[in-house]
């Protein structure tokens, strides 16, 4: 029986979510002939993957969520004629050693700069052992990323690939923190295996190897680009490919339920509830999502999600009249901001982070990380302030789960945590951060804090997980069944015309487009 007894549509595929994975594949799909259809919630396509002017009146337009680009492959982007510039930084890190106004700069195209820096913080002897601890992440990406656009590699090929066994034990067998405690002397940072994922270095279900994996094997070398005009033009390339293919969108349309059978009921505001109906669905939306729009029964995806999704962090946005000045006079803000900017991310920092969060705190000092979009790609700002000498910066911190929010209202923990990070990267300054800031059209400073729960209200991110669950390893086990294409790419849920497209997918979390080119590819395979 019909959802809605009404004449019902009837498309090829019907996606749920115009996210930037929901739109890769609805392109894919109409450029092979498929009509497809998207249905989105929110008024405008692009989910976290959008633009705003975030601050009325400034006319600088941020990356919202969304920021940085890793893991979206060339092959897409190629694939899809999308006109979308990626900028390499030449910084890739600053982080200020705790207590001191010294801070290690590692300078991309200069390496006997970074020696020098190593030496300055105390830690000569880790320079070496960082060139060799990230050479052995660079085999694993040049070796693996090549397969995230490929059915599912099981874990003995992925082992046989590398041909490394002390290389596979140290970063697919054992805690993330063990291979850094044994290369490293220094309380060196071990951030990239915590980016929304609440874990310590030692945890046994090696979430933050999983987390720490995909972040330094994109492209199959592991960087960090910005993309030109924001994370605005990578939604934006990717509508403008998929309206010249064809596909069908209605936005301010939210999905109330799907069957089995192919059926999606959607509220179209002013026009009503309606009906339609979908050969096959591809969900753009997080497994827990799903498995409350199939009326609890399970959404059965390939990717082991047993654990309810639980995001980490919080993102701040601020818009500068000026870059601040550093404790550490000798280097330019410039260049620190240049990068990935670690505030109180050191090990051991992690660690006690960690526990105060098992607590019910506020991490203090609250480890975080900067990015700076402005001063790759100014174009995000109007010639006036680029004139003056604006920039944007963006915050993201670690260890801050939405486990807080318990016993705690939204509007305390968003002001609770913004004063933990002004306060975090005030430690680090040679002054305030706040005499910084701008001022919107009303008088306002420049800044915008979003929790884990304003991701999960706006972006209908279950627990504010940007990962949309609990992060899988990009193969699948020896004893798997991958019988069908669906399961074979990683896009499989419990029923068959319904399939994964989103960061929910096996590979598809972070802006990578993969969660929909694999699901595009299992419906393409199955013909």
């Amino acid at each position: 029986m019909p959802l809605h007894a009404r004449e019902q549509e009837h498309f090829d595929v019907v996606v749920i979510g115009g996210g930037h994975n929901g739109l890769v594949a609805a392109t894919y799909l109409a450029r092979a002939g498929r009509s497809v259809l998207v249905l989105e919630r929110q008024d405008h396509l692009g989910g976290a993957a959008v633009s705003a002017e975030v601050f009325p009146g400034t006319d600088a337009r941020l990356s919202r969520y969304s920021y940085l680009v890793s893991l979206f492959p060339q092959q897409i982007i190629d694939d899809l004629g999308l006109d979308l510039r990626l900028i390499r930084r030449r910084y890739s890190s600053y982080t200020p050693l705790p207590g001191t106004d010294a801070g290690l700069l590692v300078d991309n195209e200069d390496p006997e700069a970074t020696r020098a820096s190593f030496a300055a913080v105390d830690a000569a002897a880790d320079f070496e052992a960082f060139g060799r601890f990230y050479a052995r992440t660079a085999t694993i990406a040049e070796r693996l990323w090549p397969t995230v656009t490929q059915p599912l590699p099981r874990r003995s090929d992925v082992r046989a690939l590398l041909d490394d066994d002390e290389l596979w034990a140290d970063f697919f067998e054992r805690p993330l923190g063990e291979a850094i405690k044994t290369a490293f002397r220094s309380d060196l940072v071990l951030t990239d295996g915590l980016i929304s994922t609440f874990a310590r270095a030692g945890q046994k279900d090696l979430q933050q190897n999983k987390c720490f994996l995909y972040h330094v094997i994109g492209g199959g070398t592991g960087d960090w680009d910005v993309p030109e005009g924001g994370m605005g033009a990578v939604s934006g390339a990717l509508e403008k490919a998929a309206r010249a293919a064809g596909v069908q969108f209605r936005t301010s349309s939210e999905v109330t339920a799907v069957s089995p059978g192919g059926e999606v009921a959607y509220d179209g505001g002013a026009d009503g509830p309606a009906t339609v109906h979908g050969e096959f669905v591809l969900a753009n939306v997080a497994p827990q999502v799903l498995e409350r729009l199939l009326g609890g029964a399970a959404a059965g995806t390939s990717a082991p999600m047993s654990a309810r999704a639980e995001g980490a962090q919080a993102k701040v946005n601020l818009l500068l009249k000026r870059l601040p000045r550093l404790k550490d006079s000798s280097l330019a803000p410039e260049a620190a901001f240049g990068g990935t900017f670690h505030i109180n991310e050191a090990y051991t920092q992690l660690e006690r982070a960690y526990t105060d969060a098992t607590r019910g705190s506020v991490p203090a000092p609250l480890p975080a990380e900067i990015y700076c979009h402005t001063l790759a790609d100014p174009s995000i700002l109007p010639e006036r302030l680029r004139r003056e000498g604006a920039h944007t910066l963006t915050v993201f911190t670690l260890q801050t789960p939405h486990r807080l929010l318990t016993g705690i209202d939204n509007d305390r923990l968003r002001e609770e945590l913004q004063r933990a990070v002004l306060d975090s990267l005030n430690s680090v300054l040679a002054e305030p951060i706040e005499d910084c800031l701008m001022t919107d059209a009303d008088g306002r400073p420049c800044i915008e804090t979003k929790t884990t729960l304003d991701l999960e209200h706006s972006l209908a991110m279950p627990g504010g997980s940007i990962f949309h669950g609990p992060l899988s390893w990009p193969f699948a086990e020896d004893d798997e069944p991958l019988d069908n294409a669906a399961r074979r790419w990683g896009v499989a849920t419990g029923h068959e015309r319904i399939l994964m497209c989103g960061a929910g997918a096996r590979r598809g979390g972070g802006v990578s487009g993969l969660g929909g080119h694999n699901a595009a590819m299992a419906l393409l395979e199955e013909g």
